[in-house]
């Protein structure tokens, strides 16, 4: 809700203040209206800008106290990498409804039970995820609890069975933690013959590297049709390569 300011003119959006109630009283007298129903009148817009003022500060009381709740079930002893905004990150979690405790999600029963890549704090997944998934060493599990401001909000998400101001949990293991996509670490680091240019056996070469590190081995068909996938998305010129310029646009799931 915007703020209040009283001025000569009127007021924006908000009650009229009480100054502005006074020069009413004043026009009222002027102009031979009954004391009586200006009295009332007075009072019912005077309710009203006081509703107006705790209404505003209710709600913004309200969405200070939302925040995503964090729970660590388990954190490996040496952990000498963590996840930031930006890293590629490699996870299985499970998502439940915190009203009733049923399961709207498994990435287990996903892809062929394949952990799920994604780049953190970029808007792949929700907010909450965004924010719960920071500071993550490969091997953690957590459990965080995530309000609807920064999930699915008050339209919800019928295609995932997730109703409107849906409080969610999800049960999170990180598997693996790498320099992110648009990185020009990862990118120096597919480039083997330092062109400046990445090839398709360079990138296969790296989704075969990455792939490895996955629970499930994945086939050579899955990984020719990834590949297909970013250099369709990616390539623009259709020269074959992927410039620096065409790899810094951020568009699929698996690289």
């Amino acid at each position: 809700m915007p703020a209040c300011h009283a001025s000569e003119k009127g007021y924006s959006g908000c009650p009229p203040s009480p100054l502005r109630l006074t020069r009413l009283r004043e026009r009222s007298d002027h102009l031979g209206v009954n004391p009586g129903i200006m009295h009332f009148l007075s009072r019912l817009i005077l309710f009203f800008y006081v509703w107006g003022i705790f209404t505003a500060q209710g709600q913004k009381a309200e969405e200070s106290t939302e925040e995503v709740k964090i729970e660590v079930l388990h954190r490996p002893e040496n952990c000498s990498k963590t996840s930031k905004k930006g890293d590629l990150l490699n996870a299985h979690y499970d998502g439940f409804l915190a009203k009733d405790g049923s399961k709207f999600y498994c990435s287990r029963t996903q892809n062929e039970g394949h952990p799920k890549w994604f780049v953190l704090g970029v808007g792949q997944v929700i907010k909450g995820l965004d924010i719960g998934m920071m500071d993550m060493c490969p091997g953690e599990k957590r459990k965080l609890i995530i309000p609807p401001s920064f999930a699915y909000g008050k339209e919800g998400y019928a295609e995932g069975k997730i109703p409107p101001d849906a409080t969610l949990i999800f049960e999170i293991e990180l598997y693996a933690v790498t320099k992110g996509p648009r990185s020009v670490e990862t990118f120096k680091q597919i480039d083997m013959d330092n062109d400046r240019q990445l090839s398709k056996t360079e990138i296969s070469h790296y989704l075969k590297k990455e792939f490895e590190k996955d629970e499930k081995p994945r086939d050579k068909s899955y990984q020719t049709a990834v590949l297909e996938d970013f250099f369709k998305k990616n390539d623009h010129d259709g020269d074959g390569f992927i410039s620096p310029k065409e790899y810094n646009v951020y568009q699929h799931d698996e690289l």
